[in-house]
């Protein structure tokens, strides 16, 4: 049986209008200026902890993000479904491929909101595991989540797929020793030629995975 894992934010959903509105909402708060769209997208990646902290610094606003955390969490828990959306070709993909692989989820996002966004988007059934960057385990791209779940799937390195679209979910992959599948169309995919290897899979839209993940 194969495993694949799948990143959240910028691979199976388009989450950067209501990350954005929740990180501007605090910067304002605590006397910034707002920041473009594209800009907090770009810092999304490293859990929510790291998105505060790079917002801020960006915002020019000097407060402790360590204490400014739980206050973005509240914001963007508040916001969470608004403008997030699967993106198009999900969940006909996903249907496709659990046909002949389990599914799984690896993320840096907190695990109370990634399954409030799972269910909300009606997909939650289709994930046998999900884990998130607020857990026991260290946050990706360390691999201890991606082989936690391997292990949990009786799943070979060379029979499992990390599909990210960020150079994090590249790293884990690579720590892990599994596949890697990079989504072309995500909001975090900034991968040059130069962080290749040549033995990458790519989809430039959702549509493409089972084809693609077919090759696995």
């Amino acid at each position: 049986m194969r495993l694949l894992v799948f990143d959240l934010d910028g691979t199976l959903i388009d989450s950067r209008r209501d990350l954005a509105d929740a990180a501007n909402a605090l910067v304002v708060k605590h006397g910034g200026s707002p920041l473009p769209i594209d800009a907090i997208a770009d810092m999304v990646g490293n859990g929510a902890a790291m998105l505060v902290r790079r917002a801020l610094a960006a915002a020019g606003v000097e407060d402790d993000p360590r204490r400014l955390l739980p206050e973005f969490l509240a914001l963007y828990d508040e916001r969470l479904l608004q403008t997030t959306r699967l993106y198009d070709g999900f969940p006909e993909a996903l249907e496709m491929l659990s046909g002949n692989a389990t599914l799984a989820m690896l993320t840096n996002k907190p695990l109370g909101a990634t399954e409030r966004i799972l269910k909300g988007l009606g997909i939650a059934p289709l994930f046998r595991a999900v884990l998130g960057g607020d857990g026991p385990l260290p946050r990706k791209p360390d691999a201890a989540g991606l082989r936690h779940l391997m292990a949990e799937a009786s799943a070979e390195a060379d029979r499992t797929v990390m599909i990210g679209d960020s150079r994090v979910d590249l790293a884990t992959a690579r720590a892990a020793g599994t596949r890697v599948c990079l989504a072309r169309y995500g909001f975090g995919f900034r991968i040059s030629d130069g962080d290749l290897r040549g033995d990458e899979l790519f989809a430039d839209s959702p549509a493409d995975l089972p084809r693609v993940l077919g090759q696995v």
